[in-house]
Formats: structure tokens, C-alpha cells, sequence
């Protein structure tokens, strides 16, 4: 798979380091920015421990905005 990935990230034109991990990191924020639950983040990566999930996830602005703007509409409910 690793050939595979390195043969398509070259077709593609970018020229960046990735690998497969890379790829799937990228994948792990962008479900996790969609809204996807987090309980549900182990099962799709194939991880038995949430930590390795927890590593597998980046916070970026976006995911902080979303937070943030769910914590005010909880807090304008009271």
C-alpha cells in the first residue's frame, strides 16, 4: 500500500512529505471538523485505545470555532 500511496501522491503533482499516515491524520480531522462523534473516531481508524486516537486528530481553528460556538449556544440556554 505505501508504493501505492508514494505512486499516487507523485501522478498527483504535490510535492509535499506524506505517507499513509499523513493521509490518514488528514482524514481523522476533517470527520472529526464534519461533527462526526469521537466515541465513534476509534472504530473507524481501527484503534483499540481512544489515546491513539487522540493522536491520530489535530485541533485546527476550525474544530476550536465549532466548539466554541456550541459552548455559547449551551451557555444562552440558561
Amino acid at each position: 500500500m505505501p508504493g501505492a500511496f508514494r505512486e499516487a501522491l507523485n501522478a498527483s503533482g504535490i510535492h509535499t512529505h506524506a505517507s499513509v499516515p499523513t493521509l490518514r491524520h488528514a482524514w481523522a480531522t476533517h470527520v472529526l471538523e464534519a461533527g462526526l462523534n469521537l466515541r465513534l473516531m476509534p472504530a473507524y481508524l481501527g484503534h483499540h485505545s481512544p489515546t491513539t486516537t487522540r493522536v491520530s486528530t489535530h485541533l485546527t481553528a476550525r474544530a476550536e470555532h465549532l466548539g466554541a460556538e456550541a459552548i455559547h449556544r449551551l451557555r444562552g440556554d440558561l
